[in-house]
């Protein structure tokens, strides 16, 4: 029997969504073992004089413990 654990990572980029998204799970593959899926929990995106300047994803990764 498997069990998991669900964790949140903020990840930022200034160039996209999709691009913060696959930052912040490459992030996660080096420090969690075992990563088997994740969701957008948040969006969110830095304006300054009118122009996007960072976007934001909050994620939820879940992978499983070692046993």
């Amino acid at each position: 029997m498997s069990v998991a654990r669900v964790t949140e990572i903020i990840a930022a980029s200034p160039k996209s969504f999709d691009d913060a998204i696959h930052q912040g799970i490459a992030r996660a593959n080096k420090t969690l073992q075992h990563v088997k899926s994740a969701w957008i929990e948040d969006q969110k995106m830095d304006i300054e004089d009118g122009k996007i300047t960072q976007y934001r994803v909050a994620l939820k990764v879940t992978f499983v413990l070692n046993e």
